[in-house]
Order: structure tokens, then C-alpha cells, then sequence
């Protein structure tokens, strides 16, 4: 409930105005969520009518639906004068708006008139200086006020307070009026003050009538009277509330105070006494009824407390739970067997049902979901429907028993009242789910649209989406409905119904004419079946049934030809039956023809089924059984004849198969398995005779069929045996066929498959005979097939050294030696896993080491390894000499050229430097093919000697050095190019700047002596300019030459140099002008030339 709500506003003026607060105080306050929750269950439900506010510790407001406890300043009272909804319309006119004193408050009045100020007043000496009648008025307003708290207190706890005469206040006036002694000679004032007395005692006797008589005329049936829905926690707190009250009474009737009225009454014996008897009377009649009521509706409300705890679906199974409490409270109570009563009772029952219904189902949320997914909610409506008729059917049982127990025992009264009193309204409410029971039913068959495949062309299908999206669109109003759907009085959403129930009406004669062409289009039963099948979940709707039913007929009449088509298809096809089925036995092809028939007449007929379905009433339904039933008794006939073909021909077959020999050798003299295409077919056929139990076997072919498991574990067997037979025989190798033969000689393998070819597939101990030879050949196979193995892991290390790289290139150009140790260390392993290999062939054949055979093998498999370091060495030469190629031109080898005080020289040197190099490397190819021990034992040199006889490594490795040595040619022309630039780093620049000084030129090699000529500025410029020059040149040399194609020199560590040599020179004749013209400025009379230090 939003703060601002317009229902508010007088609460909250109320409120401020009385606590004293601003609107920022209230605007917290009412924002709060426990504030909106207990407002929205004041507000919009009939279930509370007070409202409480009052304020804590800390000015902060607090609200709640019961009277606060404890509180010491006053609250805020906010009635209902009728229990219904506040509405913006009503809210002026429901609410009653007071303040009332808090409990501490209301404590404090009490007892401060009770005990001080009342004695106070009383006390005629107190009051004595005052003036004449003050003090009787002052004590007659604060019992006026301890009154009116002590009622309010009463009230509040839901008691009713008897209030005592006012001229019992002065407790010495009254005990005067009791005695004689007191007013002995004053005969006036006696009569006067009993007078007084008998006045105050009358009105309040007349009170007390009135109150007690108010409570007693209470009824629980007036909340239902005046039209208000309650629950049956409201029948039992009007009567525990009405048992607490009425002890309460009893309790003030039997105070001192009352006895006091009672004799008062006597004493003057005054016309109200039976009235006040009478009332004393009443009250135990209504005390007793009140507790009998009170302890038979125990069980009652206790049962119901379980049932509100339980869950909803478990609701259902525990009515007749309740019902019998009920019942019970008929039988035992002797103040609530009244039809009213029960009635009442009943009718709080159902209205809490109704509440937890409501509840379950969401109220305003149950329709959210109708536009996706309805079938969830369709669920829980029904299962609200099923639990509350389940409410009916418990009334109805119980009512039953009621009236037994009247017939068996006379004293119990039977329950005579209509039972439309009970469920008027559980009845409106079921009806009215039924309603949205349906609109769900109905939605969730056409959300069902969206899932269905095409009708027949693009044109039905769009049509039919159509419809669904119009049918989302009626559905997405009654999903935004703000509006409670489970409220049957809420007339909005029933107009909302109506208006859906008319669209949906228009959807259906849309959706019939959509599929009448559809099945008008059907040219076959199974097309329309399956429409049916797609749309049967909207078929069954009556104004889409009725304009579909000509077109059903048709599909009928249809299905009527089709079975007509298959007894013509079986006169017409029945001798080329065989040909069907190419893949199975002729007999068994057959066989599934009439299967297959059978098959489409049962589909026939099935479409037909699906048909009738929507058609109970069409006339061709005995006709269409009659003509299936014919073409059935048809395909019987033709499958019995086939089967006794085939079990004569079947008969043959084995009989030939059993006295054959089970192996044969061909005409290349190999084994191979006798019959066994055609033990394979028989096989087929008795498999397929195993799955037709109904054919009959004759004696040859039950003889086989009764040993098939056995025969064809032997025929796999054999073929197992041969197949690795052959493997072992055909696919012998040169080197390993002295030591196969030599393994078949000590099996005596051979013998033992002579005797085989003497058994037939019907002779006896044919498996064992099988086993055993086939374990004996499997044993070789085992053991030839490792050896292969372990050879093939031997050729692939072989052949791994081949593609060993023992040199690599760093990069994209420079020589990179790898790890030596490293492929040293694999070639070494790989050597020793050739050894291991090696020895581990010779335990699989059994070789003895000085067998010619084994010797052999050990031979050949030597050669292998020896080519393999071979190509190992090959391969690393000729990565040498392609990168030594001069047509390569890529980088192999990186040298630096540096410039010393001797002279520009190579780091490393080409010469001796660059050939240790090579030599090493060619050294380390050599040792790695050393490094594998000898495999054959009557070669006793290692790999490397042999290898290092070869000629053509001989041949590559004398390239490798005519190629240094044009390299070494190459480079000694490069630093001849370079010695230009000799005279910068060999000339003393002293000496050359003592001569420019003195003859302005640097004298020649042939020049002695010269003419002293000073330089002038010009002289600098030009030398400046000339040592300029030569530093563009330098500077401009290339950073890197490549030599012969693959020797790189890199010159930028003899650029660096040669440059810093030329800024020396130019920093000379710099220098010098710089000092000079320094001294000048110095000594400007007597500047002159000198020399640069």
C-alpha cells in the first residue's frame, strides 16, 4: 500500500496532529514495509477492524493490530463500524478515529483515584476551607474519570466492566446508612440518605441488566446476518472471549461491592431485586453454555490449525477430518446441536477453504501465466476443485452418519437443514472455477497451435498463425487483468470472461475453415490421421467437430480403397515375393513381404482407429473390420506355404553341411575354411529360424540347430585360426623366415593341422580339436607379431637417425652447434633400446646365439644400422655444404671485423679460426655415429671407422674445406679494400698539425724541406671540409658484407672505430680555432697564430 494513498489522509492528519509530528516523520513511517503490510491487512480485508498507533521511545511511531502492551502514552484507535474493505468511497463514512489512554495511563488514573484523590475529597476536614459544593463536584469528575478508564481497560481486553453506584464513594455515608446509630436524631437526613442510596442502587442494577443482557443477546451468526464473510477463527474467539467475559461478570456480581447492592436491594426491598436475581441467574446459564461450546469446538479448531499447516494438495485426504469433529460437536454439545449453529459453523468452514484456495492459486497472479505456460495453473485449479468438492463429499458422508447414529440412538437429532444453506456460496466459487477451469482447458489447446507442423502449404500454415497470434492477443488482456480472477463477485473480470469466450468462438469457426481445407486436400487416410493426430487436441471442440464430420466420412471411405489396394497387391505380387528383400534368405524374404503387408494393413486400420475417434456414429466401421480380417486369413495362408518350402530345403542344405571336412588347403597349398560361404548362409537362415519359433525343423536341420552355438564358435575359431595362420606363413620375412621355420618345427604345428582336415562340422569333439590347434597358433602368432613389432620399432629408430639434426641455423641465418651431449645421449639410448630389442626377438623365436639363423638376422639388422648412421653423417655434411653454397646467399657463419692499434683484423679469425671450427664440427658428426654398439657379433670395428672409409663422405668433407679457402681468399681482398683509411689511425696527428701549421699543407713524402707559409682560415675550412667528406664516406660504408655467400662480416664495430679516429682529426683544427680566437679576445693589442698543444 502506497504512503500516498488517498485512504491515509485522515489517519495521518490524525496522527499528526495529535502526536505532534511533521510530514517527514509520517512519510518514513507509512513507507516502511512493516507499516504497508499491516495497513494492507487493515485496509483491504475484512478481517481486522482496529488499528492501533502510538508511539515508542525516541518519538518513533509504531503500529500494530492489537492493543499495545505496555505503553505509557496514549494511542491512536483507528474502527471499522462494519467489517468490509475500505474503498476511497466509504473511507469518510467506516472509520471511527479516537484517542485513548495507554495501558501504564490508564493503570495510573485508576489507582491514583482509587487510593488518593476519591479518599482525599472524601475527607471533610480536607475539603473544609473550600467553597460549598466544590468538593462533591471534583469527587464526582474523577470517579466519572476512574469509571470510564476502568470500562475503556475492560473494553479493551473484550470484557465489560459493571460500574458502581457514585454513592458508594463515601464508604462512612454508607456503613451510616446500615446502622441506626448514625442518624438518631435526625429522622430527615436518614431518609434522605436512604433515599439517596436505594436511587443509586436501582439505576445500577438497571445498568447492569442492560450490559449483561447486551452481552448475553450476542450472537457469532451476526457477522453472516449482516452479510460478512467470517472464518472460523471468529466463531471461536466469540465464544472464548464470550466464556472470559462472563467469568469476569460473575466475578464483579459476586464482589463485595455488588453484595453491598444486593442487600441494599433487600433492605429496602426494592422492585429491581428479581430483576438483579434473575440476572445472577442468566449469567450461570450463559456461563454454562459458554464452556460447554467453548470445550466441544476445541477439537474443531485444532484440526483446523493442522489443516492451515499442511500442504494444499494434502488438504483433499484430511475433510473427513474435520467433518467428524463436527459431527461430534453435534452429538456432545447440548447447547450448539441447533441447525443454526451448525450451519454457521459450516459456512465459516467453507469461507476458510475458499480463503486457502484463494491463496493457493494466487489471486490476481493465477492468470499471469495464461499466455505461456497454462498447464501448471490448470493444474492447481483442478486440484482446488477436487479438494473443495472433496469438503461436499465429506459433508455428504457425515450427514449419512448422522442420521445412522439417529436411527441406532433416538437422542441425537439429524442434520434436516438444507445443504444449499452450507455451500450457497462454496458452490458459487466452484462454479465460477470451473469457468477459468475451462479457460485454461481451453488455452492450453491452443497454445498447442504453435507447435504444430505444417498443414499442407505455406498458406494453411499461416493462416493457423494467425489464429494463435490472435488468440495471444485475447489471451495477453485477460494476463494484464488487475483484477482478482478468483473473486466470483468481481464483475469486471466476469465481463472480461464473457468477452473472451466470444472471441474464442470466432477463433474456432476460423480454425475449422482453415482445416476443412486441410483435410479436403487429404488424398490419403494417413495424411488425414495425421491432421487428427495434430489437431486432435481442438477437434473435439463441438463447432469445429460439426463442419469438420463430411471430410471424416471421406477419409473412412478412403481408408476402405486403401485395404482394397492391398489384397490386389497381394494376387499381384505375391510369386516375386523373394525378390523384396535381397539381403535375407529367399524363404525369409518372403516371409517379410507378408509381414510387411500385414504391417500396412494394421496402419490401415490404425488410421481408421484415429479416424473413429472423432466419428463414433460413421457406418463403415464393421465393413473396413470385415475386409481387414479377409486380407489377414490371406497372408496366413501364404506364410504357412512358405514355411514348408523352406523347411525341406533347409533340411538339404545342413544335411550337406554336417559330412563335410571343416579346413581345405586351395591351389596355392594355403588353409582355408571348407564351406564357409555356405555354412554361412545356413548360419543366417537357422538365425533367422531362431526368431520365427513357428517354423518347422526337420531332423538334419534340428541337428544343426540344436549344435549351431557350438558349430559357430568353431567356424569363428578356425577362421581366427587360419586368418593368423595366413599372417604368420604369407607374411614372412627374408631375415626372420629361418627362425619361423625353426618355431613351426618345434610346435609340430603342421602335424597337427594334418589331422584336422579329418574332421567334418558334424564330427565329434570338433571344438576341442579347434582349441586346441587354434592355441598353438595363436601362441605363434603372438610371439611373430611382437618380433615384427619390435622390428618396426627398430627401423623406426633407424630411420629417426636419418632425420636427426645434429646442426641447426639460429634464426633466419646465423649456425647454431646444438647440444652435442644431448643428441649424444639420445642416439646412445636409442643404441642401447636397439640391443635391448634386439635380445628380446631372440627369446621370442628361441634362437640360440650360434644359430646360423640368429647370426643371420643379427646381420641384417647390423646393415640397417649402419645405413642409418650413414645417412645420420650424410645428412649433417650436406647441411654444411648447402649452406656453403655461394649460390645460397644466406648467412651461415658471422665474423667481426675490428679496428686495433696494429690494424683492422676478423674476431674470430677466417683462417685458423673458422677451419678449427668446421673441423670440429665434422669431428662431433663422426662421433655421434660411433656412439651405438655393435649389434652383429662377427663385425667387431664400431660404426665410425666404417663410416669414415666411405668415400663419399670423404669426397663432401674435402668440399667442405675447398670452400673455406675461397672464403679465406675472399676476405683478405676485403681488408685490402679497407687499408685506404689506413694513414687516420697509422699518422701521428701532432706531427700532421705541426706542418699544416707551419707551411699551411702537409708536406709529402719527397718534400724536405718548404716554404713557411702560416695557414689562413680558409687553409681550416678546406681541411675541415676534407676530414667532412671522409666521414659521409665512412659513415655510409655497409654495416654487414656477405663473403661468398654465406660468410657474414659485420663492420659496424670497424665503422664505430675509423669514425671516432676521423672526429679526432676534425676535432684538431676545431680545437685549435676555438684557443685561438679565445686568445684573441684575451689580448686583442698582441693576439697572434700558435700552435695547438
Amino acid at each position: 500500500m502506497d504512503a500516498g494513498d488517498e485512504r491515509l489522509d485522515p489517519v495521518r492528519n490524525f496522527t499528526l496532529t495529535g502526536f505532534r509530528l511533521e510530514q517527514e516523520a509520517w512519510r518514513q513511517f507509512a513507507s516502511a514495509e512493516d507499516s504497508q503490510v499491516i495497513f494492507n491487512c487493515f485496509f483491504n480485508t475484512q478481517d481486522y477492524s482496529h488499528l492501533f498507533i502510538h508511539q515508542q521511545d525516541g518519538a518513533r511511531l509504531s503500529i500494530g493490530l492489537d492493543f499495545p502492551q505496555n505503553v505509557r502514552t496514549k494511542v491512536i484507535c483507528v474502527s471499522k463500524t462494519a467489517r468490509e474493505v475500505v474503498t476511497k468511497e466509504n473511507v469518510r463514512n467506516i472509520l471511527i478515529i479516537q484517542e485513548v489512554q495507554g495501558e501504564d495511563a490508564k493503570t495510573f488514573i485508576i489507582s491514583v483515584s482509587e487510593e488518593v484523590t476519591c479518599p482525599l475529597l472524601s475527607n471533610h476536614g480536607t475539603s473544609r476551607s473550600w467553597a460549598v459544593g466544590l468538593a462533591e463536584e471534583a469527587l464526582r469528575f474523577m470517579e466519572r474519570q476512574r469509571n470510564e478508564a476502568l470500562v475503556m481497560k475492560a473494553q479493551i481486553d473484550g470484557r465489560t466492566f459493571l460500574a458502581y453506584p457514585d454513592a458508594f464513594r463515601d464508604d462512612c455515608l454508607y456503613d451510616n446508612a446500615l446502622h441506626d446509630d448514625s442518624f438518631q436524631g435526625d429522622t430527615e437526613g436518614r431518609k434522605w440518605l436512604d433515599t439517596q442510596l436505594l436511587h443509586a442502587c436501582d439505576s445500577t442494577i438497571m445498568e447492569w441488566v442492560k450490559l449483561v443482557s447486551e452481552v448475553l443477546q450476542q450472537d457469532s451468526s451476526q457477522l453472516v446476518l449482516d452479510g460478512l464473510e467470517p472464518l472460523p477463527s471468529e466463531e471461536f474467539n466469540f465464544w472464548r472471549s464470550r466464556l472470559r467475559n462472563l467469568h469476569f461478570i460473575q466475578e464483579q456480581l459476586m464482589s463485595s461491592r455488588a453484595q453491598q447492592v444486593l442487600s441494599i436491594a433487600q433492605r429496602a426491598e426494592s422492585v429491581y431485586l428479581s430483576s438483579l436475581r434473575d440476572l445472577h441467574t442468566d449469567v450461570q446459564k450463559g456461563l454454562d453454555e459458554a464452556e460447554d461450546v467453548a470445550r466441544n469446538l476445541k477439537p474443531v479448531q485444532q484440526e483446523l490449525e493442522k489443516l492451515q499447516q499442511m500442504k494444499y494438495h494434502q488438504l483433499g485426504n484430511n475433510m473427513a477430518a474435520v467433518m467428524e469433529e463436527v459431527r461430534l460437536v453435534w452429538i456432545k454439545s447440548e447447547f450448539y446441536c441447533r441447525p443454526c449453529r451448525v450451519v454457521v459453523l459450516l459456512q465459516e468452514i467453507c469461507t476458510l477453504f475458499i480463503q486457502m484456495s484463494r491463496s493457493f492459486l494466487l489471486g490476481k497472479d493465477l492468470m499471469r501465466t495464461l499466455g505461456s505456460e497454462p498447464g501448471q495453473k490448470m493444474e492447481d485449479v483442478t486440484l482446488v476443485i477436487w479438494t473443495l468438492n472433496s469438503l461436499k463429499e465429506a459433508f455428504r458422508l457425515c450427514r449419512t452418519q448422522v442420521e445412522v447414529d439417529q436411527r441406532q440412538d433416538g437422542d441425537t437429532r439429524s442434520w434436516d437443514f438444507p445443504s444449499y444453506l452450507v455451500f450457497f456460496r462454496l458452490d458459487h466459487f466452484l462454479l465460477h472455477l470451473q469457468g477459468i477451469q475451462e479457460v485454461f482447458s481451453v488455452s492450453l489447446q491452443l497454445h498447442q497451435l504453435d507447435r504444430t507442423a505444417s498443414v499442407g502449404g505455406r498458406m494453411w500454415t499461416d493462416a493457423i498463425q494467425e489464429v494463435y497470434q490472435d488468440f495471444l492477443c485475447h489471451v495477453t488482456v485477460l494476463c494484464d487483468l488487475t483484477c482478482d480472477p478468483t473473486n466470483p463477485d468481481d464483475q469486471s473480470f466476469l465481463k472480461h470472461l464473457s468477452q473472451f469466450w466470444v472471441q474464442v468462438s470466432d477463433l474456432e469457426r476460423r480454425l475449422a475453415s482453415v482445416l476443412s481445407r486441410a483435410f479436403e486436400d487429404c488424398c490419403i487416410s494417413s495424411s488425414g490421421a495425421k491432421l487428427v493426430k495434430m489437431f486432435g487436441f481442438i477437434l473435439d471442440r463441438p463447432l469445429i467437430h460439426d463442419q469438420l464430420r463430411p471430410y471424416l466420412v471421406r477419409l473412412e471411405e478412403m481408408v476402405l480403397e486403401e485395404l482394397d489396394q492391398i489384397e490386389s497387391l497381394f494376387f499381384s505380387e505375391r510369386k516375386e515375393s523373394d525378390t523384396f528383400c535381397m539381403f535375407t534368405p529367399s524363404h525369409a524374404a518372403g516371409l517379410c513381404w507378408s509381414q510387411q503387408l500385414r504391417r500396412r494393413a494394421e496402419t490401415t486400420l490404425n488410421h481408421h482407429r484415429t479416424l473413429q475417434q472423432l466419428d463414433q456414429d460413421s457406418g463403415v466401421s464393421e465393413l473396413v473390420l470385415q475386409r481387414f480380417h479377409l486380407i489377414e486369413d490371406l497372408l496366413r495362408h501364404f506364410r504357412d506355404g512358405l514355411r514348408t518350402e523352406w523347411s525341406s530345403l533347409l533340411d538339404s542344405d545342413c544335411g550337406f553341411i554336417l559330412e563335410q571336412p571343416v579346413i581345405q588347403k586351395n591351389q596355392q597349398g594355403m588353409l582355408g575354411v571348407n564351406c564357409s560361404n555356405t555354412l554361412h548362409v545356413v548360419l543366417r537362415e537357422l538365425r533367422y529360424v531362431s526368431r520365427k519359433t513357428d517354423l518347422e525343423l526337420r531332423p538334419n536341420a534340428a541337428r544343426l540347430f540344436t549344435c549351431r552355438d557350438d558349430i559357430t564358435r568353431s567356424y569363428l575359431s578356425l577362421s581366427h585360426m587360419v586368418s593368423c595362420y595366413k599372417q604368420v606363413v604369407g607374411g614372412v620375412l627374408t631375415e626372420d623366415f629361418s627362425l619361423i621355420q625353426d618355431q613351426l618345427q618345434d610346435l609340430d604345428l603342421n602335424q597337427n593341422l594334418s589331422e584336422l582336415h579329418r574332421y567334418t562340422w558334424g564330427s565329434e569333439g570338433l571344438q576341442q580339436q579347434v582349441e586346441q590347434n587354434r592355441d598353438m597358433v595363436l601362441l605363434l602368432h603372438s610371439t611373430v607379431s611382437q618380433a615384427r613389432a619390435n622390428m618396426d620399432a627398430m627401423t623406426r629408430i633407424i630411420q629417426g637417425w636419418a632425420k636427426l639434426h645434429l646442426l641447426e641455423r639460429s634464426g633466419e641465418s646465423l649456425l647454431e652447434v646444438r647440444d652435442m651431449e644431448q643428441s649424444y645421449r639420445h642416439i646412445r639410448e636409442e643404441g642401447e633400446e636397439l640391443l635391448r630389442l634386439t635380445q628380446v626377438n631372440r627369446s621370442l623365436y628361441g634362437a640360440k646365439d650360434s644359430s646360423e639363423s640368429w647370426i643371420m638376422y643379427l646381420e641384417h639388422l647390423d646393415d640397417k644400422v649402419q645405413d642409418g648412421l650413414f645417412q645420420l653423417a650424410l645428412r649433417s655434411m650436406h647441411f654444411l655444404l648447402d649452406n656453403m653454397n655461394p649460390q645460397s646467399c644466406c648467412t651461415f657463419v658471422t665474423v667481426s671485423l675490428q679496428l686495433r692499434e696494429t690494424g683492422s683484423v676478423f674476431e674470430p679469425s677466417v683462417g685458423v679460426g673458422l677451419s678449427d671450427l668446421l673441423q670440429t664440427i665434422i669431428s662431433d658428426i663422426y662421433t655421434a655415429t660411433s656412439l651405438p654398439l655393435r649389434i652383429s657379433v662377427s663385425r667387431h670395428s664400431n660404426y665410425q671407422v666404417s663410416l669414415q672409409q666411405s668415400s663419399d663422405l670423404s669426397a663432401l668433407q674435402q668440399e667442405v674445406k675447398n670452400r673455406l679457402l675461397q672464403v679465406r681468399e675472399e676476405a683478405e681482398r676485403l681488408l685490402t679494400r679497407l687499408d685506404r683509411y689506413s694513414y687516420l689511425w697509422l699518422s701521428d696527428r701532432k706531427r700532421v698539425m705541426q706542418e699544416f701549421l707551419t707551411y699551411s699543407r702537409q708536406l709529402g713524402p719527397e718534400e724536405l724541406e718548404a716554404e713557411e707559409t702560416p695557414p689562413t682560415l680558409n687553409d681550416f675550412q678546406r681541411e675541415i671540409n676534407s676530414l667532412n667528406t671522409l666521414r659521409e664516406e665512412v659513415d655510409h660504408l655497409d654495416d654487414v658484407i656477405l663473403l661468398h655467400s654465406w660468410l657474414q662480416v659485420d663492420l659496424r664495430a670497424f665503422k664505430g672505430s675509423l669514425l671516432s679516429v676521423v672526429y679526432k682529426w676534425r676535432h684538431l683544427y676545431t680545437d685549435y680555432l676555438l684557443h685561438s680566437v679565445s686568445e684573441r679576445n684575451h689580448h686583442p693589442a698582441g693576439s697572434c697564430w700558435s700552435p695547438a698543444a
